[in-house]
């Protein structure tokens, strides 16, 4: 079990580095709407999205294909951040991957990530997927830096 949490906590670290605030995003629902938007938060399974022609507005995960950043040199779209299925295929590649693995259980024993771990206000934020929440928090900021953090991230990417 504390396997799957490091898990989860590192793709919502991931999402965090390349999720930078205020950034476009485009969100492509299963029914074929596309919307362009800052993604402020994902709490309890709701995207809350910030569009300059829609307002803010409020999307369950379940709706969402994909989402994707946008290049501001080109307005083209680049690397995608994830939807829910994406984030769970990623967690499965990383649970299937022995070095993955390997580095994962590494990070439980980092006393900087224990520490992390243990704060009631980043974990809330983890449980309810709140980027927004984990980018505003400094010390969950400072272990993106760490080494085995964005050694994973090489590895998945």
């Amino acid at each position: 079990m504390r396997i799957l949490i490091l898990s989860s906590f590192l793709i919502l670290a991931l999402s965090c580095r390349s999720a930078a605030a205020g950034e476009l995003r485009v969100l492509d629902l299963f029914d074929g709407t596309t919307i362009t938007g800052e993604v402020q938060s994902l709490s309890n399974g709701i995207y809350t999205v910030k569009s300059e022609s829609l307002g803010i507005i409020k999307i369950e995960a379940s709706k969402i294909q994909s989402i994707h950043a946008i290049s501001s040199s080109a307005g083209t779209r680049t690397g995608n951040v994830g939807s829910v299925g994406e984030m769970k295929s990623l967690q499965g590649k990383m649970l299937g991957n022995t070095e993955i693995m390997s580095l994962i259980l590494t990070l439980q024993n980092d006393p900087e990530f224990k520490k992390i771990l243990e704060d009631p206000e980043i974990m809330k934020a983890v449980n309810a997927g709140d980027i927004a929440a984990l980018q505003a928090n400094p010390r969950f900021m400072k272990l993106l830096n760490n080494a085995t953090v964005k050694e994973i991230g090489g590895k998945i990417n």
